[in-house]
């Protein structure tokens, strides 16, 4: 798990070889005027989901995980507090792992909250647990999801 400020995101760029692409995105994209919802980027190796909601509750929220891939969120408006717990530390599992939606939902309580105000970003890998889209307000926000194994041809 990685949690910054979105100036600072091309720190991240080799982590991955899509990263590059996806923040070079960011940087050339007003993303406060895209519609909720899916937007494709590169096919289903990127894309980026916008999310306006309420917030819940930390009681309320469920870690989740996900396989397929990396979640970047980025907080436009509004501070989205984000819990964290190491995967395979996990032992409550609400439910089988869904390949078809990529997420697994669990019980446990998170390690750890980050306060994530606007312009700051939470990397998500594979084995990190997260329970998004806690906060007393409206969260405006970018998910996203980067394939683990994409092609980069």
């Amino acid at each position: 798990m990685i949690f910054d400020h979105i100036t600072n995101a091309n720190r991240y760029a080799a982590l991955h070889p899509l990263f590059p692409q996806v923040f070079e995105y960011i940087k050339n994209t007003d993303l406060t005027t895209l519609a909720n919802g899916k937007h494709p980027i590169i096919g289903d190796d990127v894309f980026v989901i916008i999310e306006r909601v309420a917030g819940r509750t930390q009681e309320s929220a469920k870690l989740e995980c996900h396989r397929k891939y990396i979640d970047i969120q980025l907080v436009l408006s509004g501070t989205d507090t984000m819990g964290w717990k190491m995967l395979n530390t996990c032992q409550q599992p609400i439910d089988d792992y869904n390949a078809a939606a990529d997420i697994q939902f669990f019980n446990d309580t998170p390690d750890a909250w980050i306060s994530a105000p606007a312009n700051t970003f939470c990397l998500f890998f594979p084995e990190d647990a997260h329970a998004p889209l806690v906060s007393d307000q409206a969260i405006h926000k970018a998910v996203f999801k980067i394939a683990v194994n994409a092609s980069t041809e």
